[in-house]
């Protein structure tokens, strides 16, 4: 008789390893030069700041109810396994496929981001003129070895990769405030409530996309119950606060005041943190903080196809995709087969981009990274409408943390929702008719998932039964820690 194969996911992670697995999907140095700098550019300008704590405050919100949720949950599935508790195996079907296409989508758009600026910083560094699709390869390729030895490993490289990345913009805050001082206007109402404060808060609330990946790694962490919501609050005040504080030393740079207007000269370059820095730091530590860029940047494809690869593995396991995407790799516990599946997706949507000749920022990074943006964020409502509603029907008697602060957490998500719909074009970058077409896919998505859920309890009710089955699924190594409250 052949052995079965292996399906289980090995791990130890800590809440340092969840945090940086999480924080390297939001990539802090990537999201200061993009996110940040178009927030500036298109939305409060010189407050900016408040956008980000604003957000910062939605998040925590949400995050209360999250984190009663992750003590009673634990599951590879992450948001998907929520929603089914929450709101029944029909919408959990819904958050998945969602969730399929928001994560996929984005690691399409990050394999193209990082090959496309890894081929500009090294022209520019090092005068090697490679093509951006050739780096794209080399990057995909990096991140399945990487991902083959486990998630343990990956942490490791993730945690060096944020370091390095903050340390540069910690010293350029601290080369702000020694030399030019932080100016208190980005907190004056009058400052704030200027300009477009619904894209300044959208921009802000998409600085904290992949946060929501630490219940991914649960069934990979030593202790679920208290490590993943531990990780939850210390991923989103750090992302917040960082933001802040480095958005804040940068429109003082720039002068509050016409913060807004220098952002937008440097809108189409891209170019408004490397000025700041030249600026600042000198020519030798902004070289330094381009190559921390491609760092960044491989920080965040390898992160974002961790999460991506645990929806396709849950997924796999349960039965509702092939069940070959939940086989892992005997020595390390790596969902391998679903890691080889996601990125070939990936690298296959990139190089047609390069075979036809499309431009990888307008095209391909607009129209994948854009659309991934919208899924995650319409995931995290969901998952908060889900947590609410489980809380009410088990009749919990904690008003404040599961029905009181999460509603309110739900209803910022619900709002940044509607922003993301409302001003896809801004959010994705680009003014293509084509491209503000794309929010659809979510909605076939989801009729995608119902016709599935009715296949399923039609013709495999084996499957759909398991669907909520066996859903809490606490890993051998985690040590028991009081309960489920």
């Amino acid at each position: 008789m052949s052995t079965p194969p292996e399906t289980r996911l090995k791990g130890r992670l800590g809440v340092p390893g969840v945090v940086f697995l999480v924080l390297a999907a939001v990539a802090p140095l990537t999201g200061i030069i993009v996110i940040g700098g178009i927030g500036i550019a298109v939305g409060t300008g010189g407050g900016t700041p408040m956008m980000f704590l604003l957000a910062t405050a939605v998040f925590l919100l949400f995050a209360v109810g999250y984190a009663q949720m992750s003590k009673r949950l634990v599951n590879a599935g992450g948001f998907y396994a929520f929603v089914v508790r929450g709101l029944g195996r029909t919408a959990g079907l819904v958050a998945a496929f969602v969730a399929l296409v928001g994560y996929n989508c984005f690691v399409a758009g990050a394999v193209g981001t990082s090959g496309f600026f890894t081929s500009i910083v090294f022209a520019d560094v090092f005068g090697l003129d490679l093509p951006w699709w050739l780096w794209s390869l080399v990057s995909a390729a990096g991140v399945w070895l990487l991902t083959r030895s486990g998630i343990d490993v990956s942490a490791k490289v993730l945690g060096v990769a944020l370091v390095l990345e903050v340390a540069i913009l910690l010293i350029l805050d601290a080369a702000i405030l020694v030399t030019t001082g932080y100016s208190f206007e980005p907190f004056l109402p009058e400052v704030f409530l200027t300009g477009s404060v619904g894209l300044g808060l959208l921009f802000a609330a998409n600085a904290f996309v992949g946060f929501e990946a630490t219940g991914l790694f649960s069934e990979e962490a030593r202790d679920p119950r208290r490590t993943i919501p531990r990780a939850t609050y210390v991923a989103i005040v750090f992302i917040g606060v960082f933001a802040a504080v480095t958005t804040w030393a940068i429109v003082s740079a720039l002068g509050v005041r016409s913060a807004g207007d220098t952002a937008r000269d440097h809108l189409a370059a891209g170019d408004l943190v490397f000025t700041v820095s030249r600026r600042y730091l000198g020519g030798g530590l902004t070289d330094a903080m381009q190559l921390l860029l491609v760092v960044s940047l491989f920080a965040a494809l390898l992160a974002l196809h961790n999460s991506a690869t645990r929806y396709l593995y849950a997924l796999g396991r349960v039965g509702v995709l092939p069940r070959r995407l939940a086989h892992t790799r005997r020595a390390s516990g790596a969902p391998v087969a679903a890691s080889t599946a996601q990125l070939a997706f990936a690298t296959l949507v990139a190089m047609a981009y390069a075979v036809a000749g499309a431009d990888p920022i307008a095209n391909l990074v607009a129209a994948f990274t854009g659309i991934g943006t919208l899924g995650i964020v319409v995931l995290q409502a969901i998952a908060a409408t889900a947590i609410v509603v489980h809380f009410r029907r088990v009749r919990d008697p904690r008003p404040l943390s599961t029905l009181v602060l999460p509603l309110l957490g739900g209803l910022g998500l619900w709002t940044v929702t509607a922003l993301a719909f409302g001003n896809f074009p801004e959010l994705a970058g680009s003014d293509s008719p084509v491209i503000a077409l794309l929010p659809w896919l979510l909605p076939v998505a989801a009729a995608a998932a119902a016709a599935v859920a009715y296949r399923l309890r039609s013709s495999k009710p084996e499957v759909w039964r398991s669907l909520d089955q066996d859903l809490d699924r606490v890993p051998d190594q985690a040590v028991t820690t009081g309960g489920t409250t």
